[in-house]
């Protein structure tokens, strides 16, 4: 039995082609990407969604790749371009933090955290347009962490497809 359960097909659609607004176009872009990271998940049993057959990246798991992503979501939308006061969910002093599993980093709660983080995200950049400086840090526009957190969880699936691919032959968008 899936752990993470079945991504919702309904909620992971294409961004619309005739988009007119740029804001949208990219949170479309970004919800499809996150649906995605998820639906590569599902249908894994938490040894399989927990497993790191990479040899060479050692704690390179799906769960730890939905948990980087989480920390990645907190830090760069929350945080950063939201200005939420939110505790960080990496170590700066460690590098491989926010990929390393505990005990309380189960597959379902980490999907739960990844999906909980989406939200909390949407409600710290409320009211930004892309242009405006991120309210924590004022190097950096909207438009900017947007694209920033898109191309890192673009790049994710790419190994979210290598690591099912590997656990049980799973291939395909």
């Amino acid at each position: 039995m899936s752990i993470i359960g079945s991504a919702r097909t309904t909620d992971r659609a294409w961004p619309r082609t005739d988009a007119h607004d740029e804001l949208r176009l990219q949170w479309e872009f970004l919800a499809f990407l996150r649906t995605t990271a998820l639906a590569k998940a599902a249908g894994l049993s938490p040894a399989q969604a927990t497993e790191t057959p990479l040899p060479t990246s050692p704690l390179m798991s799906v769960t730890g790749i939905l948990k980087h992503l989480t920390a990645v979501e907190r830090h760069w939308l929350t945080r950063t371009a939201g200005g939420a006061t939110l505790p960080a969910l990496w170590d700066p002093h460690d590098a491989d933090a926010e990929w390393r599993l505990t005990p309380a980093d189960t597959p379902t709660a980490v999907a739960a955290a990844y999906r909980v983080e989406w939200d909390l995200a949407e409600s710290a950049i409320a009211g930004l347009r892309p242009d405006d400086p991120a309210r924590a840090d004022d190097t950096h526009t909207l438009r900017w962490v947007l694209a920033h957190v898109t191309q890192e969880t673009a790049r994710h699936i790419g190994h979210l497809d290598i690591l099912r691919e590997l656990i049980d032959g799973h291939v395909g968008e």
